[in-house]
């Protein structure tokens, strides 16, 4: 007797949005995500960044109506990264960062939660993460931690719910967790850059925060910032973190990194979060101006690669698109 031959066939699972959404085993939510945002003390109106499509530095009046506009879109976490109008060497003065995070929680109260990003890069003269010597070729990483741990209590008195410190030098986790616990912060939590590596990727971002290394002393930053070719380093110091007491452990870059994301997600049960830095954004923007990628569809497909990896929280500069790109077309 003759019989027909059904071949095993996984596209029924494929044949509409719903059951695509229904059998995904990745399901992005807009809760997961945070918006990035840049307030400059130097500047009387919001500018724009190169590479950077859609994202403005604003003023410290322009960031609430960003704000609040992100808010509308069901977006209410944010990562602040304050710029200072003036550069130094020592001495640097956080008083525009503090006033900035207390203005923003003051009109937005419990609306939102707010990180503040804390690195020396946009207050040194030289561009770099921390305090350098005297002939700048080597950060001095117990004075720069001691600094960062006192910008971390002013930002924490201001009202920040998140310090989020971005410098990579060795230590300043438990220092500021230390520095918070004996001030009565313990509720604010800790987000680390842990496997932050030395990336050509961040280009938009240094012009955003005029942030990049100048001095004829260190020309980079791959002294303190994790190396490409070396996970293992980028695993151990994310390990580290998590013991000093980071509540949230950070990778970036994201997209060219989603290895050490699915590799720390294994050592780890903290939360990750990937950062889909300035580079990685202007490339897909890049593209799609040019028509050779479809954009949404493109923040969309990294957006599934990084939760596939294992974050479980997306940094990215076009969260604000998030719900509605998630809900029309992502499935």
């Amino acid at each position: 007797m003759e019989t027909n031959f059904n071949p095993i066939t996984q596209r029924r699972l494929r044949a509409d949005r719903h059951i695509r959404e229904l059998t995904a085993s990745v399901k992005l939510s807009y809760k997961s995500f945070i918006q990035p945002l840049f307030v400059d003390e130097a500047i009387t109106e919001p500018r724009e960044v190169s590479g950077l499509n859609e994202v403005l530095v604003e003023t410290g009046n322009s960031v609430l109506n960003t704000i609040e506009q992100n808010l509308n879109n069901g977006i209410a976490k944010f990562l602040l990264f304050p710029v200072p109008a003036h550069k130094k060497e020592k001495d640097f003065d956080f008083d525009f960062a503090a006033k900035s995070i207390k203005k923003i929680k003051e009109t937005f109260g419990e609306d939102i939660w707010l990180a503040s990003d804390v690195c020396l890069c946009s207050y040194t003269i030289h561009g770099h993460c921390g305090i350098l010597n005297e002939d700048h070729s080597q950060l001095l990483n117990s004075k720069t931690v001691e600094v960062l741990s006192q910008y971390s209590a002013l930002l924490a008195n201001a009202g920040a719910d998140c310090i989020a410190p971005s410098d990579m030098t060795d230590g300043r986790i438990g220092a500021i967790r230390n520095k918070l616990d004996a001030l009565g912060y313990e509720q604010v939590s800790i987000m680390s850059y842990a496997a932050k590596f030395s990336s050509q990727w961040y280009g938009p971002f240094r012009d955003a925060c005029h942030s990049a290394p100048n001095t004829k002393g260190l020309q980079n930053r791959k002294t303190y910032q994790l190396s490409p070719f070396n996970i293992n380093d980028a695993i151990a110091s994310a390990l580290r973190d998590e013991k000093e007491g980071a509540d949230i452990l950070m990778v970036k870059p994201a997209g060219l990194y989603t290895d050490v994301i699915a590799k720390l997600k294994q050592q780890t049960l903290k939360p990750l979060a990937a950062y889909h830095v300035s580079g990685e954004y202007a490339a897909i923007e890049s593209m799609a101006q040019q028509n050779l990628v479809n954009r949404e569809a493109a923040h969309i497909e990294t957006w599934a690669a990084l939760t596939r990896a294992g974050a479980d929280i997306i940094i990215s500069y076009v969260s604000k698109h998030a719900k509605q790109w998630i809900e029309e077309i992502a499935y």
